[in-house]
């Protein structure tokens, strides 16, 4: 299709700011990107839509054109919905590069030009892109009958004879359950490891589709792409449509086929992301209340209106868990709240669900680098039945099937940790819930390996504790024992705090604490004669042990 049609249609709300000799391009796709150099993912022919994220001053404008006219993209269309209007820096560099240059107004979606350029584009080809294209409408179908992107997953197989699914980053199946007597079901081993290999290829910028082999079959990787801005935001989070066949000599309609049929599952993607706004706001609000010290009474009528949403028919309000996530990035210049949210959002789903809806059950709010998930949970079994599995969602189990393909996605430059709360049964019991769930998650950050998570088992009985401790103890608790040992070393670099975490560390022995710290016995019986004296109290006193314990533990 060329430019000028675009523009003519006046429901797609697009003003030509600048071109108008350009506007017989020809269009043979769309993408929409906020990254500063999307080049890797650009062909040529594309219709680039932008909402400006990434511009942050003027001079941007120019490098942000200069690459996509280098790219042979058809044209650029710019949201207003960030800025108001679209800056004039942008429209001379447009100018300059010869590159026409669309507004587009708030009230029309990305997504509305999306699904109009792709069924335009689509409609126009010949042979087998018609059969699918023509009902591609179907995949925008809500309802229990069909449609999203198990129909135009059937189209594909009934009219191209190709069988393909759409896996999340983890592997799990979205949708292409085959049918009955279409050959077998994906297993979830080669489901991880087809995961894996897109995420590596992300990582790695190889432009899609991704060829490889799984479970004694050939694949073609098709990424399905998210909207995030930095590769590191969305590589954790995009789809991918997985199609038992080599592309590597497909020509080049069917390959364009197929790339519109990841922009149409993106669609639904934006929909499924979308839906998720109201239990994010939800959980966001809880934290908030969990986390300023609000009342139990506050905190239960916010979870009662949480509840209907999450658990839609549950009479009851039900027990809680509270996982906590964090995300680390070598260099510490992306924070990892928002990726850890959407991992998170994944990982809490059974890996044998099929389909994008049952992440509808989590409520995860994100802060900083964290994200903090409210899981609840239907029913528990009798503690006193015989055999009964203990309740809730275990550490080890939430990563079995994800640890590897999200170790390639982080690569060597990322870690997840994750941290998991015992279930509670009201509102009074989650802010130790939180703090439970923070602390297996540091127990978790403390071992090796790109994915790690720990449970509430994993806890000692003391640090289940602290978090009931008020702030105020605490901090009387730990400066009376500890503050006059840390002036001491700020004034003689005396090292008495290691020593005293290294004794305590040894159970006491003189020998053991020796050697860690490579101090004569002399040395270290001066040390802790040193701290004896400064704090009043007495280290062969089991009573001050634990408190010197306890204090050093809540600093």
């Amino acid at each position: 299709m060329r430019l000028r049609a675009l523009l003519e249609t006046e429901a797609l709300g697009l003003r030509l700011l600048g071109g108008e000799d350009e506007l017989e391009r020809t269009v043979r796709g769309v993408m929409t990107t906020d990254l500063r150099d999307p080049s890797r993912y650009l062909s040529g022919g594309e219709l680039v839509l932008t909402g400006l994220a990434w511009r942050r001053e003027p001079e941007d404008s120019e490098r942000f054109v200069r690459i996509l006219a280098a790219a042979g993209v058809a044209g650029l269309a710019a949201g207003e919905a960030e800025m108001g209007s679209v800056p004039d820096d942008l429209v001379l560099a447009c100018a300059r590069h010869r590159l026409p240059l669309f507004s587009v107004v708030e009230a029309v979606s990305f997504a509305s030009i999306t699904e109009h350029v792709v069924r335009q584009v689509s409609s126009e080809r010949a042979g087998d892109l018609a059969a699918v294209v023509d009902r591609h409408r179907r995949l925008m179908t809500a309802g229990p009958s069909g449609g999203g992107p198990d129909a135009v997953l059937d189209l594909l197989g009934s009219d191209l004879d190709l069988r393909a699914w759409v896996l999340s980053p983890t592997g799990r199946l979205i949708a292409g359950a085959a049918p009955a007597g279409s050959g077998p079901e994906l297993s979830a081993e080669v489901r991880a490891a087809l995961a894996g290999e897109q995420l590596a290829a992300s990582r790695a910028g190889r432009r899609g589709p991704h060829r490889c082999t799984a479970g004694g079959g050939t694949y073609s990787l098709f990424p399905v792409r998210g909207g995030g801005r930095e590769l590191r935001e969305t590589v954790l989070s995009d789809w991918v449509l997985a199609v038992e066949a080599d592309a590597g000599d497909w020509p080049a309609e069917r390959l364009d086929l197929l790339h519109g049929v990841t922009q149409l599952i993106a669609v639904e993607r934006d929909r499924r992301d979308a839906a998720r706004t109201v239990r994010r706001r939800l959980a966001q609000e809880v934290l908030e209340l969990v986390q300023s010290g609000a009342a139990p009474a506050e905190i239960a009528a916010r979870l009662r209106v949480a509840t209907p949403v999450l658990l839609p028919g549950l009479g009851t309000a039900p027990p809680w868990q509270v996982v906590v996530a964090r995300v680390e990035w070598a260099g510490g210049d992306l924070p990892g709240g928002p990726v850890a949210q959407s991992l998170l959002e994944e990982v809490l789903v059974d890996p044998a669900a099929v389909g994008p809806e049952h992440s509808d059950r989590i409520a995860v709010a994100h802060t900083g680098d964290e994200a903090v998930a409210l899981v609840p949970l239907p029913a528990l079994p009798d503690e006193d039945a015989e055999d009964a599995p203990a309740p809730g969602l275990h550490a080890d189990a939430l990563l079995a099937a994800v640890r590897e393909p999200l170790s390639r996605g982080l690569a060597d430059d990322g870690r997840l940790t994750l941290g998991v709360s015992a279930a509670v049964h009201s509102a009074e019991g989650l802010r130790g819930a939180l703090e439970e769930a923070r602390h297996a998650r540091r127990v978790a950050a403390a071992r090796p390996g790109a994915v790690c998570a720990a449970g509430h088992q994993e806890l000692a009985s003391h640090v289940l504790l602290l978090p009931f401790v008020p702030d105020d103890v605490r901090r009387a608790f730990t400066a009376r024992l500890l503050d006059p040992l840390r002036d001491y070393d700020r004034r003689h670099r005396a090292e008495l705090i290691p020593t005293l975490e290294a004794f305590l560390d040894c159970d006491g022995s003189w020998t053991r604490c020796a050697a860690r710290l490579h101090l004569h016995v002399n040395t270290l019986r001066y040390r802790v004669g040193r701290i004896e004296q400064l704090t009043g109290r007495d280290l062969s006193r089991l009573e001050d042990k634990l408190d010197f314990f306890l204090a050093l533990r809540m600093s």
